[in-house]
């Protein structure tokens, strides 16, 4: 049986991205995404959760989010769930669930003064590829 890794978000992030280099010069960038999911419950309340994810991404990909986007921006991510395992300084051993992205589209959004503005030409840009809003699945 084949197994199958897809994670598809659409969220605020939750801070400005930190952009940091391997010892190879790969670009990587780690931020948080807050996901809010909304209902009804059955008496009729409105009711809001939400999840928080962190996520990290590589290359191209990690410099064009960190070029443009900053805490507050809502951003459309496709990646796949990593995990991450290591030793604390105190001798604990400490692990978490990541998203590394694959892709990634700028959504349309305002988030207060000093927002980073994708570029006017294409309006978004993607980790692999051009795509256009046709291409979100909903």
């Amino acid at each position: 049986m084949s197994n199958f890794n897809k994670v598809l978000l659409m969220g605020n992030l939750t801070r400005d991205p930190q952009l940091s280099y391997t010892p190879s010069q790969t670009a990587v960038v780690d931020f948080g995404l807050a996901v809010n999911r909304r209902w009804t419950s059955r008496d009729g309340d409105k009711k809001e959760e939400t999840c928080f994810v962190d996520c990290r991404a590589f290359g191209r990909t990690a410099e064009n989010i960190n070029k443009y986007m900053s805490k507050g921006r809502p951003l459309f991510v496709e990646g796949r769930l990593t995990f991450d395992s290591w030793t604390a300084q105190d001798g604990t051993k400490r692990s978490k669930h990541r998203v590394t992205v694959e892709n990634f589209q700028f959504l349309p959004g305002t988030s207060g003064s000093g927002a980073r503005e994708p570029d006017q030409n294409t309006g978004h840009t993607t980790g692999q590829a051009e795509h256009n809003s046709d291409d979100i699945p909903f």
